[in-house]
């Protein structure tokens, strides 16, 4: 077991100046006794009478309806830490759909062209469109960024899979492959079937 560490006299004196105003949380108010029930037995006088008496009585609690509500932030294009990655097999793809997909052979239902959005729109656009083709049961859908005029591509292109892997798009997506690899400026995204 180890040894508790002792406070130099420094270290005490700023310890009692940060605690000095601090005062404890009010505890939760009892539930009101039921009208018909009989009152409580009054406690018998033993070694924890005293004790239970110093204890202070519950502050009541303010009813949901007066407690103020912080109003929600306005919308945010957050850059997720979570990253799709495009070209990569996921899980729960099976082999047919996965070589389906890489090969071309899976037309896209729906194309999506981003070319001269700012990043701001363009999310916006791209998460009503994945929402509305997976609403519509759509298999496979089309996104176009274009290659970008940047050394590494387009901010459109380098946020794609950052946009993406949010938690809010993740959860509808199997897998996304660029249509061929000389065509780095689109990509097509394999939903996930929705569950009946």
């Amino acid at each position: 077991m180890r040894r508790r560490r002792v406070l130099g006299k420094d270290e005490q004196a700023l310890w009692s100046a940060f605690v000095r105003d601090i005062q404890p949380l009010a505890r939760r108010a009892a539930r009101p006794a039921p009208l018909d029930a009989a009152p409580p037995a009054a406690p018998a006088a033993g070694p924890g009478a005293e004790r239970r008496e110093r204890v202070a009585p519950s502050v009541p609690v303010a009813p949901p309806s007066e407690v103020p509500r912080l109003a929600r932030p306005g919308f945010t294009l957050v850059r997720s830490r979570a990253e799709i990655a495009i070209g990569h097999r996921g899980p729960g793809l099976d082999d047919t759909s996965w070589r389906t997909l890489v090969s071309g052979k899976l037309r896209p239902s729906r194309t999506l062209d981003l070319h001269g959005q700012n990043a701001h729109a363009a999310f916006q656009r791209l998460h009503g469109f994945l929402i509305q083709a997976r609403s519509d049961n759509l298999r496979c859908v089309e996104v176009i960024t274009g290659l970008g005029s940047g050394r590494d591509g387009g901010v459109l292109r380098r946020e794609l899979p950052f946009w993406l892997g949010r938690p809010d798009l993740r959860p509808l997506i199997l897998a996304v492959v660029h249509p061929h690899a000389a065509n780095q400026g689109s990509v097509r995204i394999l939903l996930r079937r929705a569950r009946v």
